[in-house]
């Protein structure tokens, strides 16, 4: 599977272990930066990751940040992104299963290397379900005002 991540600063060190184990998973992993732990915004790495998930560049994404929260929220400004912030493996795979989440989002502060590994396989082994969340899930790309 072709994998887009990218993080800010906090998580750079996350991003990094998760990018080697995910290549040596036999995934295809497209780093989007930072490439070091300087101070950067999230929003900027967070969108240019939504971009890549939305046109299609890369079937999934992981974001990263400090608590995940800020680069999650960064994500799901594209509509063609369902970013999921989640911190153990049900979730991520709750995620898939029930929202068609095409993006996981963690926090490097919250959740430490293994669980983050956990919480990546969950979500990419996990299937959409469709049937009754096919309808909601297509809400989700074209909210009504």
């Amino acid at each position: 599977m072709k994998i887009a991540i990218a993080s800010d600063h906090a998580a750079v060190d996350l991003k990094a272990e998760l990018a080697d184990w995910l290549r040596a998973e036999g995934h295809e992993v497209d780093d989007l930066g930072p490439a070091t732990a300087d101070r950067v915004d999230y929003p900027d790495f967070g969108y240019k990751l939504a971009a890549a998930v939305a046109s299609g560049a890369a079937e999934r994404g992981i974001a990263l940040c400090g608590s995940g929260i800020g680069i999650s929220i960064a994500v799901n400004r594209n509509p063609a992104c369902r970013c999921a912030l989640v911190s153990e493996p049900l979730s991520a795979a709750l995620s898939r299963e029930h929202n068609d989440a095409n993006v996981l989002a963690m926090g490097a502060r919250l959740t430490g290397v293994d669980m983050a590994k956990a919480c990546v396989s969950a979500f990419l082994s996990t299937d959409f379900g469709g049937g009754r969340h096919a309808g909601r899930v297509e809400k989700l790309s074209q909210p009504a005002l």
